[in-house]
């Protein structure tokens, strides 16, 4: 059965600010017989940062859900001196319904820019860019390398694979020369000010919704 909220079943404004209160309060009325639903939830409200159709659900029953609405795109970005910008990158693929999350490099990363999101995203760790690599080709994903080097295709212009792996460098030295060798194809973003590069957080955003655009049913959005 679908989740669907009545106005008895929203927060009211909390008591300071007079903001409505993000998420839902104690489910009224009988309980639904469903199994993905939470009896904790149900009992004590829902404030988790999830969508409403998902209001109520067990942990497990999103992720569930979520791997049959998945989009064949992967998102990888290296880590080799803990780069900020994975939270970001994680929340984004979560948004945009990424089929997984790939961190190459160092396994330890900053999950606060993620809000909770990684709970809900399949994530993947690979000690080094030949290990993505692996993975990649057994799945015969090519990989989509994105670095403001010469030679590289413009992004405005580039038809993105539906099936692959977008591949993104940290902030500040960028993709790595073994990166940038395995990728089948290099785009690059284009800028008009004075900066060389933009935030890799940024640009995984600016990516995915481009992936998105070429490839996405935007009637399956939420």
């Amino acid at each position: 059965m679908d989740c669907v909220t009545s106005d008895a079943n929203v927060a009211g404004p909390s008591e300071w600010g007079g903001r409505p209160e993000v998420g839902v309060g104690p489910w009224e009325g009988p309980w639904p017989n469903d199994e993905r639903y939470d009896p904790e939830l149900l009992a004590e409200g829902d404030r988790r940062n999830v969508v409403d159709a998902y209001r109520y659900w067990r942990r497990e029953a999103i992720v569930a859900d979520m791997d049959t609405r998945r989009h064949p795109f992967h998102v990888a970005i290296e880590n080799w001196q803990h780069d900020h910008n994975i939270g970001t990158v994680v929340r984004t693929a979560n948004a945009f319904a990424a089929a997984a999350v790939h961190i190459v490099g160092k396994r330890r990363w900053n999950r606060r820019g993620a809000m909770v999101t990684d709970r809900y995203q399949h994530l993947h760790h690979h000690p080094t860019v030949d290990g993505l690599v692996e993975f990649a080709r057994a799945r015969a994903l090519p990989l989509v390398a994105v670095d403001n080097t010469t030679g590289a295709e413009p992004l405005e212009t580039a038809e993105l694979p539906r099936e692959c792996v977008l591949l993104f460098g940290q902030e500040g030295p960028g993709l790595s020369v073994e990166a940038q060798e395995a990728a089948e194809l290099v785009v690059s973003i284009a800028q008009f000010g004075t900066t060389r590069s933009i935030n890799a957080g940024v640009a995984a955003g600016i990516v995915m919704h481009t992936w998105v655009r070429q490839h996405a049913d935007v009637a399956n959005a939420w």
